[in-house]
């Protein structure tokens, strides 16, 4: 018997933390974060996490797991949520993975196998020294050599793939692309008793909601939140403080534009991820989509997706 999993994605700002929640109070059910931001401690109004208030009480997972400057992987998150799902499940409750980070949820919805050690960047830094002295097509030349299969479908400028799969055959002796041919002859097996619903919203009204997150952002101390994670010595150049909301006021701290300038960046940069989210949720035919304008309230929607998933759980 297949476990459940009922997810909600969505663009950014459309308000899938609101339905997350009201649906989790219907159902008994537990929210797992699936935004790949929101896992860093000390980075709330940013990463746009759920306040306590907010929360109502429901149990919130993969949130707040791991510092700024510690390493973070979409492995990572598989491993530790599919653990999630499986102990949710165990107690009789309904797991909700909650989020708009596409791979992230890919790699939940999918069979897919990720190579079986860690990165090795003395290993990295030596490939890419090879690429600045002779060029990215050497490197893809080298790839072509060991798995013509993954070069013909990574561009010779795609140097960061490149690597990887150069990498992946360093440390296991197996190319990538048989890694990928496994994982989509494994997609034909469900994982899950799965529900996927996608909230979508008219255009100019989601930028709308975007625009008034961002400045609502600013107001609930952004600004000072960015200015204390530079004080205790986070870098700019990390992964996290390069995550939307944080490199646009990074910029404005380190007096490279002003404050309007900053908020305008990332309200346009907010945009331009939703757009970004949209196009790879469009690609999911498993999502039912809802448009969150034909209902009043978050509530509203929690219903409509309880009422089409009702007497479709199973019982574990």
């Amino acid at each position: 018997m297949l476990p459940n999993l009922i997810i909600i994605v969505g663009p950014t700002a459309v308000g899938k933390t609101a339905v997350g929640i009201e649906l989790a109070k219907l159902l008994n059910g537990e929210v797992i974060s699936g935004d790949s931001m929101q896992v860093y401690r000390m980075m709330d109004i940013g990463t746009a996490k759920p306040s306590w208030e907010e929360m109502q009480g429901i149990p919130h997972h993969m949130l707040d797991i791991i510092d700024p400057d510690a390493e973070f992987s979409v492995a990572m998150f598989q491993e530790m949520v599919e653990n999630l799902i499986l102990e949710i499940n165990s107690r009789g409750k309904v797991p909700l993975l909650v989020g708009g980070t596409g791979l992230y949820v890919r790699s939940i919805t999918d069979h897919h196998s990720f190579t079986p050690f860690a990165v090795n960047w003395e290993y990295r830094d030596k490939l890419l020294a090879e690429a600045q002295a002779k060029g990215n097509r050497w490197l893809h030349t080298r790839l072509e050599q060991v798995d013509p299969g993954a070069a013909g479908r990574i561009h010779p400028n795609d140097l960061r793939r490149i690597i990887r799969a150069l990498e992946v055959y360093h440390f296991t002796g197996k190319p990538i692309s048989q890694f990928q041919k496994e994982d989509q002859t494994a997609n034909n097996l469900p994982k899950y008793n799965l529900f996927m619903y996608g909230l979508t919203l008219n255009r100019e009204k989601l930028y709308q909601k975007i625009d008034l997150r961002v400045e609502k952002m600013i107001a609930d101390g952004l600004l000072e939140e960015v200015r204390t994670l530079l004080a205790r010595g986070y870098s700019p150049e990390l992964v996290s403080m390069k995550g939307l909301g944080y490199k646009e006021i990074v910029g404005y701290l380190h007096g490279e534009y002003d404050l309007p300038e900053a908020i305008r960046l990332l309200q346009r940069n907010t945009r331009h991820f939703a757009k970004r989210q949209l196009t790879w949720f469009r690609r999911e035919e498993r999502i039912r989509w809802i448009d969150v304008e034909n209902y009043r309230s978050a509530a509203e929607i929690a219903k409509e997706i309880l009422h089409q998933v009702a007497g479709q759980l199973t019982t574990m």
